[in-house]
C-alpha cells in the first residue's frame, strides 16, 4: 500500500505509549493497533485531528505517501 502510517515514530518522539494515546483520543487500543499496523482502510478526520492534537504534530508526520 502506498500510504505508510508513521504513528509509531511519533509515539517514540513524544515518549508516549499507545495505550495512553488511545485513552486521550477516545478509541480502543485495538483500533489504534489496526491504524498503526497500516491495516486500516480509512481514518476519520476527527480521529486524525485528535491524534495530531495529542501528539502536537501535523497529519504529514503520521501519514506518508510512498510510490511503489
Amino acid at each position: 500500500m502506498p500510504i505508510v502510517v508513521n504513528l509509531d515514530i511519533m509515539l517514540v518522539k513524544r515518549n508516549m505509549k499507545s495505550k495512553e494515546l488511545a485513552e486521550i483520543i477516545g478509541i480502543t487500543t485495538a483500533n489504534l493497533s489496526i491504524l498503526k499496523s497500516g491495516k486500516a482502510k480509512a481514518i476519520r478526520f476527527s480521529t486524525l485531528e485528535a491524534i495530531c492534537k495529542a501528539l502536537d504534530c501535523q497529519p504529514s508526520d503520521i501519514l506518508e505517501y510512498v510510490d511503489n
